[in-house]
Order: C-alpha cells, then structure tokens, then sequence
C-alpha cells in the first residue's frame, strides 16, 4: 500500500507545500472545534436541552451502544487532502463538474444563502471569506472537498461540494486487513465470520461505534481509502 510519504522522502518544493498544507490545516482544526463542539454545545443550551456528553463505557474497545445524532449536534463531514485528487479516484471519491463549487451549481441546489455574491476566488484558503462559505455549506449531505488547485502549486479551495464516498466498507475492510496482515488476498480468505469480524474491526480501528450513522462511516472508509494516495488527508466528521 502507499502511504503518506515521511518529509524527510520529499523535496525541497514538496516540504515547502507539506508545510503551508499543515499550517491551513492547523486553522481549519480550530474552525471545525468551534463550529463541531462549542457550537453544538451552544444550540443545546438555546434550546435548554441537556448536552449529551459521551459515557464513559462508550469509549471501551468493542462498545456497541448505537449513538444517536441529534438536532441540536452541527453534522459535517469535510475531506481536506494535501495533493489534487487524480480523476482516476472518481469511480469511488465521486467529485464531477455537477458538484463542483461554481455558482451555477449552488444556485441550481440552493445551498448557498448568498449565491449572488458569490466570486471564484471566494472559495480558496486564502480568501477572508473562506470559511463564511465553508460554514454556510457544512450542513450538506455527504461531503465537502478541499484539495490543491490543479493549475497551482501551492493554493488550496473547497473545489466541490456534496461528494459521495462510494467505496465499499468490506473492500476498505479487506484493505486494511492486509495493511495489518490479518490475511493475504480476500477478506473471505479464513471464512464468512472471520471476514464479518473483521469489518467490525474496521469500525474499532477509527474509533466509531458500529452502527454509526451514514457520515461517520463515509468518514472511516475515506480515511482508510486515502491511504492508498501519497500525500497526507485529514477528515472531518
């Protein structure tokens, strides 16, 4: 499997991008604590809702009690990758002219509230306005993309919006039974319940509960499938 390449494997020029991709990536950690956790915390104490805080049994290796996503709790699910996405990753990462972050699409969807202001340049890192617009697109189902733009080498934009990861989990199950050396071909290789097993597993891995819902499994099969990619990933959820 390739692997996210060590800096001390790259360039003068590919050390220089890793650094300002991990600088973006330190601002965007601060955004999404605040809009994920003291956000969320807020809307439950406007509604006088007690805020669900997670128990502690919930935390335990192979726990299997199903969480439940509520109203109040800001859902979001943003894939923040180093390098460009190359078009053969479509078939499962699925980012097409339909989806992309051009302001004939947010009109026809709808969900950006000020579509007429809206500018190309609105939607890269550097602009001020950056995260007003990856605010106001965070409640979309599926994902949000941010990658390098590919005319650039050094510039980064939230480059499409409602992306689909159609990656199925017994094969991102598969690949990381490999990775680890549980088998040495096919998840089905040692049996159906060991292959059932080991799709748990998947779960345990990434730390989510089995039965978590569509954007937290989306998360855990992009993290393990940008794996295969060279540059670092970062996924939200």
């Amino acid at each position: 499997m390739i692997f996210c390449k060590h800096r001390d494997c790259l360039s003068r020029e590919e050390r220089l991008r890793r650094s300002y991709y991990e600088v973006l990536r330190d601002e965007l950690d601060q955004f999404v604590l605040g809009y994920s956790l003291v956000g969320s915390y807020n809307n439950f104490l406007r509604l006088r809702t007690p805020y669900p805080f997670v128990e502690l049994r919930e935390l335990k290796p192979r726990a299997r009690i199903p969480s439940v996503e509520f109203d109040a709790q800001n859902s979001f699910l943003i894939i923040f990758s180093e390098d460009f996405i190359h078009k053969k990753h479509k078939k499962y990462i699925r980012y097409f002219d339909a989806n992309k972050t051009t302001k004939n699409n947010l009109l026809r969807h709808k969900y950006f509230p000020n579509v007429e202001n809206f500018n190309r340049n609105l939607k890269f890192f550097e602009n001020r306005d950056f995260f007003s617009l990856l605010r106001s697109l965070l409640p979309i189902d599926y994902a949000l993309l941010i990658q390098r733009n590919q005319q650039t080498k050094v510039k980064y934009g939230l480059t499409h919006f409602h992306v689909r990861i159609d990656w199925p989990i017994a094969e991102a199950s598969e690949d990381l039974a490999r990775d680890l050396r549980y088998i040495s071909k096919d998840l089905y290789e040692k049996g159906d319940k060991y292959a059932e097993d080991f799709q748990k597993k998947l779960f345990e891995y990434y730390g989510v509960p089995v039965m978590a819902g569509g954007r937290r499994t989306a998360a855990i099969v992009a993290a393990q499938y940008f794996r295969q990619l060279p540059g670092i990933t970062t996924v939200y959820v």
